[in-house]
């Protein structure tokens, strides 16, 4: 294994690997996915910073467990905003996001199914990690365009200078590492 980063994330000890995005800086690499463990106590532990909401939002990918189990736990509904269309989505609205992890433009897309499930709902957004903010920006700017009402945003790592932010309810501020 190459370089890590130690560290505990909502009572889990965790070794990040360290993984370059250019040639001035690297990222300590976050992935949920297939730990079950870090999501479960992730989520129990935002929800009880977050403002009361009944809906959750997170855009695909790497946001959607913890998506889930927040709304599994809490109020029980979630909406995932996708990077592509598929066949099943009606009427299709979008935004376009640049991500720090991401080489290029994405979209992100809603369908009309889910802009009239978030009419007059509270919304908490989530993702895992907020870095530039580039991500929380564009969902927060689609579902402005949705007339939706954002009552908070919530992640599990504030990369960088994320963690000064007074918008964001995070767990652990994660650093990022120059070269």
């Amino acid at each position: 294994m190459g370089e890590v980063y130690k560290m505990n994330i909502a009572g889990c000890e965790r070794e990040l690997p360290i993984c370059p995005i250019d040639a001035h800086m690297d990222i300590a690499g976050f992935v949920m996915f297939s730990d079950v463990e870090i999501t479960e106590r992730a989520a129990q532990a935002l929800l009880e910073k977050c403002p009361p909401h009944d809906v959750i939002v997170t855009a695909e990918s790497k946001g959607i467990p913890l998506a889930y189990e927040m709304a599994r736990i809490g109020c029980r509904d979630y909406v995932v905003a996708r990077k592509g269309v598929k066949a099943y989505m009606e009427d299709p609205i979008h935004v376009e996001v640049k991500s720090i992890t991401t080489d290029h433009v994405q979209k992100l897309y809603l369908s009309k199914a889910d802009v009239e499930n978030l009419k007059g709902k509270r919304i908490l957004i989530v993702d895992d990690v907020i870095s530039t903010g580039e991500s929380l920006a564009a969902m927060e700017e689609l579902l402005h365009e949705i007339g939706g009402k954002v009552v908070g945003k919530a992640c599990v790592l504030a990369e960088g200078d994320a963690k000064d932010r007074t918008d964001i309810l995070y767990l652990e501020p994660l650093p990022l590492f120059f070269k």
